[in-house]
């Protein structure tokens, strides 16, 4: 193709917003030209990469938008670790069925059976299945709801956080809300009920949230919001945590035999 012309196609593209096209459309022209395939099937692949690269786009940006404090995909959750977790379960929860019917998730547990890991592995799951998702620690979400309401802007991020399609809160019970913090908690979680799914690690039982939120009737209230028709995993294992870094001191040892 001349110069003119391939300068010409580029710009074209660029206006179509193909920008996987454009950038590449020197390098697949050549391409084209030494393996001599036709018009159509040139056309299916420049339009396939296009199609590729903008999910890979999307999923990145969707990753972003949920600020996972570190990126836990499925693949890096050793099922092997924890034998008492329903396996059948956790794979069906990561098709993301539970967020179309907005069916909530509590991972119950003692610090360091692998809550937070399983959490962030289904919510990365989410964002590949297209739900917009966000990632927050219980005491960070209050700090925010907090400063929100000093400044005259708490509609206006309750609703940002009630229009995701899964919020996963992180930690709920390892420090106490105040008064207030426990009623704007409140607010966020009564106004998602029934319209996008809630994922929450605890290390407290049910009969113990009455600690964090203080007022035993808004806990009950909550409770029935949260609990109803949602999936409750018991992470009463060993601690997954140890497990992980007796595993990686063993393959140290095997690496280095003079240890």
């Amino acid at each position: 193709m001349k110069t003119g012309a391939l300068i010409e196609l580029q710009a074209n593209l660029k206006a179509l917003n193909l920008s996987s096209m454009a950038r590449n459309l020197d390098g697949s022209l050549r391409q084209a030209r030494e393996s001599g395939i036709g018009y159509d099937e040139f056309l299916i692949e420049m339009t396939t990469a296009e199609l590729r690269a903008r999910a890979e786009n999307s999923l990145n940006r969707r990753i972003r938008e949920a600020k996972f404090p570190l990126l836990k995909p499925m693949e890096t959750f050793d099922l092997a670790a924890v034998p008492e977790l329903d396996i059948r379960l956790f794979r069906d929860l990561a098709g993301g069925e539970y967020i179309q019917e907005h069916r909530n998730i509590i991972f119950l547990g003692r610090s360091g059976t692998g809550k937070t890991h399983m959490a962030t592995a289904l919510g990365i799951e989410a964002c590949k299945n297209k739900f917009r998702t966000r990632f927050t620690s219980c005491y960070g979400l209050v700090n925010e709801l907090i400063e929100a309401r000093q400044e005259r802007a708490l509609q206006r991020l309750v609703q940002r956080y009630v229009r995701y399609d899964l919020l996963i809160l992180d930690e709920l019970g390892y420090i106490p809300f105040s008064k207030e913090g426990s009623e704007l908690l409140f607010q966020v979680l009564a106004e998602r009920h029934e319209k996008g799914a809630v994922m929450i690690t605890t290390n407290l039982g049910f009969a113990d949230w009455t600690k964090v939120f203080g007022d035993p009737v808004m806990t009950a209230a909550l409770l029935d919001r949260l609990t109803h028709k949602a999936h409750i995993v018991n992470c009463n294992w060993e601690s997954y945590r140890l497990k992980q870094s007796l595993k990686e001191k063993g393959k140290t040892r095997k690496g280095n035999p003079c240890n």
